[in-house]
């Protein structure tokens, strides 16, 4: 009951802030209360009301006066861009997490319930003022005993609360939406919804997020591109999280970064070989590097390193993803549109019986002129977004487990136009996927594969007349089987035999009979009345016995 009011509740809350930014023409493209637009003209507070900022504006505003649950989500769906309009993805992208701290006696409670010991015995020195606060969490600055200097990461208090019931009204709306949005069965809303869910969970666990940071540290423990700080594993927990303190240059300080002399066409071509090697060599990549995420170390302007944060959402891709990603890029940079409709039908990302000369066409349309521009010209991100504008053409699906990718690509992208506006996207990633389509579909790739899984044959060789002992015995078993199965299967079919040679026999009496009285009755004088119906009845019984004669179905053999 107390949930229920307060699903009521809020919803309350959500159509007052529709109304308030002229956004509840929205509620009356439901097919349900299409009927009953009229009633937007007659409600006294759109008499004299004006419509101030475009559609994205109100939109973001909206989002902002719900809170940071709603702006988290409208982060995510403006990394969307298959779901939304360019000037919607636009405005929500400008969407920023920054809300007040909460207060720092409340953060000491939090760390002291987690590690058990009071913050001044566990830390030398704790900055009560916060680096940073976000919607989830907020930093501060601190040093541990031994003199290293740490930041330490405190899940905000009460949140989860707060999460699950703002989950549970956007699970409601995206049923509704799912039943009478007509282009609920493309979008998706309620995995939409499902995703986001699964997102903003997986960030309230900071001891994830440490093991996040860890295996990304591991992958790049011998390359100058990517720095990750260490985690301390001894004072972190599930609500607190205390990692190694990086110094660096915000990256999208690009003033900076000039007055420091960084190389920032190296900077920018490393951000994209960062990307391509998480992605096709680890296949665990940072999925939230946004600007206020990624650090420069400056140390040496000619070979300058990344430094990152924040690990609360990352990603990985299945084996078949992967693969079709990386033959859809390939085919991209080779300007092969035939084939990269193929892999999408192929994959199933658009319905099987998809045109793939059509959707070809389609693709060239929106390719080639691009191509066509200088390089310093081409952005990646717009040709993601005409192409998804495209596909819904052809009832493309969205594809939930490419989304996080969808989004670093962008960010990646964005990030290095930022630093160097003549970046080569193209020139750049295509080592990486010549790279990868060689050793994973080449003669390389399967002497590989093979060294990878011979200790494991290898492992299991003495026990190899055991299995194909087990293997003939149940051969034998199934033949066995088998062979019961169709002696059933006979003396089932010979007492069906049986039964319709005994219903013949009986039609073929029953013929006769009829006949012979059809006989008898050419010997009864007309005056009884007895011939005429004799007729037609020796009719039926020559019918009756000619279809008892007609010749069996063959016995199939078996």
């Amino acid at each position: 009951m107390r949930r229920s009011f307060y699903q009521g509740l809020r919803l309350w809350t959500i159509a007052r802030v529709l109304v308030r930014y002229r956004l509840d023409v929205i509620l009356f493209t439901l097919k349900p209360l299409r009927p009953l637009s009229f009633l937007l003209y007659l409600a006294p507070w759109n008499w004299f009301r004006r419509t101030r900022g475009t559609r994205g504006e109100r939109i973001r505003r909206a989002l902002e006066d719900l809170g940071p649950i709603f702006i988290k989500f409208g982060q995510m769906l403006s990394t969307r861009r298959d779901l939304l309009p360019d000037d919607i993805a636009v405005e929500l992208a400008r969407l920023q997490d920054r809300v007040p701290p909460f207060p720092a006696d409340r953060a000491r409670a939090v760390i002291e319930a987690e590690l058990e010991r009071p913050v001044d015995i566990a830390f030398a020195e704790f900055s009560d003022t916060p680096l940073a606060s976000a919607s989830i969490a907020q930093v501060h600055e601190a040093r541990l005993q031994d003199g290293r200097e740490v930041v330490v990461k405190v899940v905000r208090p009460g949140i989860l609360k707060t999460i699950r019931a703002d989950l549970e009204v956007m699970h409601t709306i995206a049923a509704l939406a799912d039943r009478y949005w007509s282009e609920a069965r493309r979008l998706r809303p309620r995995e939409v919804v499902d995703e986001y869910e699964k997102t903003v969970t997986d960030e309230l666990d900071l001891i994830r997020e440490g093991a996040n940071a860890a295996a990304i540290h591991r992958n790049f423990a011998d390359s100058h591109l990517l720095y990750i700080p260490e985690i301390i594993w001894d004072y972190t927990r599930q609500s607190v999280l205390v990692m190694e303190r990086i110094e660096g240059i915000p990256v999208a300080d690009v003033a900076a970064l000039r007055e420091r002399g960084v190389d920032l066409r190296l900077l920018a071509e490393r951000g994209v070989e960062i990307f391509f090697t998480q992605v096709f060599k680890h296949n665990f990549f940072h999925a939230d590097m946004h600007p206020g995420n990624i650090f420069v170390d400056a140390t040496h302007p000619d070979d300058p390193t990344y430094r990152a944060v924040d690990f609360g959402i990352v990603g990985s891709l299945l084996d078949s993803d992967q693969r079709y990603l990386a033959e859809n890029f390939y085919a991209f940079f080779n300007r092969d549109y035939r084939r990269v409709a193929e892999l999408h039908v192929e994959s199933g990302w658009v319905p099987k019986d998809t045109r793939v000369d059509e959707f070809e066409a389609a693709i060239r349309s929106v390719c080639e002129p691009i191509f066509q521009k200088p390089l310093d010209e081409i952005s990646f991100g717009q040709v993601l977004m005409r192409l998804f504008q495209t596909a819904r053409r052809f009832d493309m699906e969205v594809q939930p487990q490419l989304v996080l990718l969808q989004k670093t690509l962008l960010n990646i992208e964005g990030l290095g136009r930022q630093l160097y506006p003549q970046l080569d996207l193209w020139t750049t990633a295509k080592p990486f996927i010549e790279q990868w389509m060689h050793e994973r579909m080449g003669t390389r790739a399967f002497f590989r594969s093979a060294r990878e899984h011979l200790p494991r044959l290898l492992a299991h060789l003495p026990e190899l007349p055991l299995h194909v002992e087990k293997a003939l015995t149940v051969e034998e078993q199934r033949a066995e089987r088998d062979a019961a199965l169709r002696q059933q299967i006979r003396e089932l079919e010979d007492g069906l035999g049986q039964q319709d040679r005994r219903r013949r026999e009986g039609l073929a009496a029953l013929g006769l009979l009829v006949v012979a009285g059809l006989s008898l009755q050419l010997d009864v004088p007309e005056w009884l009345g007895l011939a005429w119906p004799a007729w037609p009845a020796g009719i039926l019984g020559l019918g009756l016995l000619l279809f008892s004669l007609r010749p069996l179905p063959p016995r199939p053999q078996n």
